[in-house]
């Protein structure tokens, strides 16, 4: 296998339905809990209550993606 593929093995991905555009889609992730859908690219956050969603963002949130975007998961 080409090296430059090996990197996507290590990209976080879910599956899930996306609350901006409502489609059922794969989500990749930014940083840990939050996630960018790969259809209309809108940034979501993960919520675990007995069932996985994928909720919009909070400025709040936006501003913890931008102040932790460079740390890994």
């Amino acid at each position: 296998m080409n090296d430059k593929f090996k990197t996507f093995n290590n990209i976080d991905t879910v599956h899930g339905i996306c609350e901006e555009c409502q489609e059922d889609v794969i989500l990749v992730a930014i940083v840990s809990d939050f996630y960018r859908c790969t259809n209309c690219g809108s940034d979501t956050r993960q919520h675990v209550n007995g069932n996985i969603r994928y909720l919009r963002l909070t400025e709040s949130d936006k501003a913890y993606i931008k102040q932790n975007v460079n740390k890994t998961t």
